[in-house]
């Protein structure tokens, strides 16, 4: 399964860093980063704490491809 997000799209749209968000979701810069290129799958609670960030759902800024 590959993982697809919008997050960069979102953040950007704010004006925001990806530290500017890692630091409101108390993460490093660099997790942002790795969500954001799909090399990483957050928690749930991640997750859903970063949805609440931009007002939306997480199914709004993740999903998965099944690759089969």
């Amino acid at each position: 399964m590959t993982m697809r997000t919008n997050l960069k799209m979102r953040r950007m749209e704010r004006g925001m860093k990806q530290a500017d968000l890692a630091d409101l979701v108390n993460v490093r810069r660099e997790t942002i980063g790795r969500l954001e290129q799909g090399q990483y799958c957050p928690s749930l609670r991640l997750a859903m704490d970063i949805a609440k960030i931009f007002d939306t759902t997480v199914e709004d800024l993740f999903s998965f491809d099944d690759e089969e």
